[in-house]
């Protein structure tokens, strides 16, 4: 079963809330339990469902999104990122066809959950994904530290290492190199979040003793939730992440599914724990058996969808994934 929530009761109804890394009970849900009289507490494994838009001058704000999303029940709300699109457009789109301009048009994910953040509660917040071979480690590391706090323990650092080769080489990545590149930062970033006074030596991050704060409220440091092609994304998961989204790239692993039992017998393989990685799934179809069974298969969330559009095109379709949600957790 897919990791556990807690259900809240009190005299004027139920709801979910997201249980924290450490199995803790997070310090703002309880705050508002106890605000609102709910004192009845028991642990109900719970499939998690979250959404992603790229948010836009044109789509919902991030702060009616998370809203909206909370008071639903949903455990997270993501945002993804592209610092730019280049003209040349030399890299296919991996989904085929034309980029849909919501890529160009993207906010910088970091703005958008902090405006999420200070506006909710108890749904978290993700980058979905970041794209941290774009991205200076030391200061990445502190704005993910940073909205960890504003956010009191709600930030999950969802990553990915880029498929727009244009795109990253404009910030200096050489395509080729980016796995070992996002990994020295993943390293050099734990080691900032961790120490006061960090220091590492890889051969593309390099740094002296140096102290930076603040550090995440999470500890040892916020989860890092590795994306992308399996079987690629599931070792470097398994190496320096404590979740994984996986994505399917083979003829053999044509969904989520069919990866989990190789993916296990990879943990297994290296001396990891498959339990202490939470996957994802992200943008599965809309199916409450398929749920069920991912669930079942050791899914902890599910991740839908949303367009870059307003609140009176996207409330019901959250409406409807709301219907959804309590279907396949009861």
């Amino acid at each position: 079963m897919g990791r556990s929530s807690w259900v809240v009761g009190g005299d004027d109804g139920w709801f979910t809330a997201p249980l924290a890394r450490g199995g803790s009970w997070p310090r703002q849900t309880r705050e508002t339990a106890i605000h609102w009289g709910h004192t009845d507490i028991e642990e109900e494994p719970m499939l998690k469902f979250g959404a992603s838009m790229f948010f836009t001058d044109y789509s919902m704000a991030p702060g009616e999104l998370a809203q909206a999303l909370e008071a639903r029940g949903f455990e997270s709300v993501w945002a993804p990122e592209h610092s730019h699109i280049p003209v040349s457009r030399k890299t296919p789109f991996p989904a085929g066809g034309d980029l849909p301009k919501k890529y160009y048009d993207a906010m910088d994910p970091f703005v958008t959950l902090t405006a999420a953040a200070v506006v909710t509660k108890t749904i978290n917040i993700g980058t979905g994904v970041c794209l941290v071979n774009q991205r200076d480690p030391i200061q990445t590391a502190k704005l993910v530290a940073s909205i960890d706090q504003i956010s009191g323990g709600r930030f999950l650092f969802g990553i990915g290492n880029g498929w727009n080769q244009d795109e990253m080489e404009n910030h200096g990545t050489v395509f080729e190199q980016r796995h070992k590149l996002v990994r020295e930062r993943v390293e050099a970033m734990k080691e900032i979040w961790t120490k006061s006074k960090a220091e590492y030596h890889g051969e593309y991050v390099n740094f002296d003793p140096m102290m930076a704060w603040p550090k995440p409220v999470q500890k040892p440091y916020v989860p890092v939730i590795v994306g992308g092609a399996f079987p690629y994304s599931a070792r470097r998961a398994i190496r320096y992440g404590e979740g994984w989204i996986p994505q399917a790239s083979r003829g053999a692993y044509t969904e989520i599914g069919d990866m989990i039992p190789r993916f296990k017998q990879m943990c297994a393989e290296a001396g990891r724990d498959p339990a202490s990685i939470e996957i994802s799934s992200w943008f599965p179809r809309r199916e409450a058996d398929l749920m069920k069974r991912y669930e079942d298969l050791g899914v902890s969330r599910v991740v839908f969808n949303l367009e870059s559009e307003k609140a009176d095109k996207i409330l019901p379709v959250i409406d409807e994934l709301t219907a959804l949600m309590r279907t396949v957790n009861g």
